[in-house]
């Protein structure tokens, strides 16, 4: 059995294929289920048991040496087929895809641009807060409904650790280690106990700012917002502040653009009253400034807030909300990645 191995042995030694068809035949003929190595496995069942270790070692030897220079073959005939194929040089060339941001990044970026032109700065805090930065230090009462299980994720193990429901927590946390003048934007993710649909979603992104300084009026603010809105929307973008109620701000308001889709002149998308809100603001409630230790008598400032989401969907027409998060490339891929 031992010579039948050695001419198996010089017969794989002297093999030398012409192309990948004899490469394959040579492997069937040693490997394949009829093939020489199964034969000789076979035979090992009736040699005696004194000679199976060598006998089998010399069997596993040949199959590995084969098992190598098929693979020797393969890799040689890839290489000559890659390297003499021959390319038309007149066709243009392919440009590789350089993506894109998500929708949602780039609406940011836009925001944060135009604020910092104003003078704001970039501040971030925790995602995970505590109850005094989320409700307390903002003025919002024990019996809010905010701070029920159906509005805001808690940390079951401790009731005073919940997920913030905005970024004015960290507006706080500004005004606690600085003192005025204040000129911020708070840039993050927040959540909230939302079922999810077209229109809602339990995680989403806010940016909201502050300014504190003396002499603050609402003024400012009104200046302030009309500048984004014609930054974000364009020149012709006309606003309008609407009374509202926020805990934390005194007077409150909401500002509504004019609707970009129909011009002013009503259509589905505002619902035919020609205006589409876009965020909320006011005065801050001297309270929160003086829980940070801010004196409301020397000072005054304004706070806004809005929804990135909200602004992306008014801004490219995205009609559901789920299709930020769901990753369809076919959809991410219509933005541009300037910013």
């Amino acid at each position: 059995m031992q010579n039948k191995i050695e001419q198996l042995r010089k017969m794989a030694e002297d093999f030398r294929p012409e192309n990948p068809d004899a490469v394959e035949k040579f492997r069937i003929s040693f490997l394949g289920k009829k093939g020489h190595l199964a034969s000789l496995f076979s035979e090992f069942k009736e040699i005696p048991n004194e000679q199976k270790k060598i006998i089998g070692q010399e069997i596993n030897d040949l199959k590995n040496y084969v098992t190598s220079k098929i693979k020797e073959f393969k890799v040689q005939f890839d290489n000559n087929i890659n390297t003499n194929s021959v390319s038309d040089l007149t066709v243009p060339g392919k440009t590789e895809s350089s993506g894109s941001r998500h929708p949602i990044s780039i609406v940011r970026n836009q925001i944060i641009d135009i604020f910092t032109r104003l003078g704001f700065n970039i501040s971030t805090g925790p995602e995970i807060e505590d109850d005094w930065h989320v409700f307390s230090a903002l003025n919002f009462p024990p019996e809010h409904p905010a701070r029920d299980m159906q509005d805001t994720f808690f940390i079951e193990k401790d009731p005073d650790i919940l997920l913030r429901t905005h970024t004015s927590s960290v507006q706080v946390r500004v005004m606690e280690k600085n003192q005025p003048p204040i000129r911020t934007i708070s840039p993050g993710r927040v959540f909230r106990n939302e079922a999810i649909s077209a229109r809602a979603h339990c995680i989403f992104h806010q940016i909201e700012g502050l300014y504190i300084d003396e002499n603050v009026s609402f003024s400012d603010l009104k200046q302030t917002l009309l500048y984004f809105a014609k930054s974000m929307f364009g020149e012709e973008t006309d606003i309008r502040l609407r009374p509202s109620f926020f805990p934390f701000t005194e007077p409150s308001a909401e500002m509504d653009i004019s609707c970009k889709i129909c011009g002013g002149k009503g259509c589905k998308v505002c619902k035919h009253t020609g205006w589409l809100e876009i965020l909320g603001c006011g005065m801050v409630d001297p309270n929160v400034l003086s829980f940070s230790d801010i004196d409301p008598d020397q000072y005054t400032g304004f706070a806004f807030g809005m929804g990135i989401e909200r602004i992306t969907m008014l801004k490219y027409e995205i009609k559901d909300l789920r299709l930020y998060f769901e990753n369809d490339a076919r959809f991410l891929e219509q933005f541009s990645s300037a910013f």
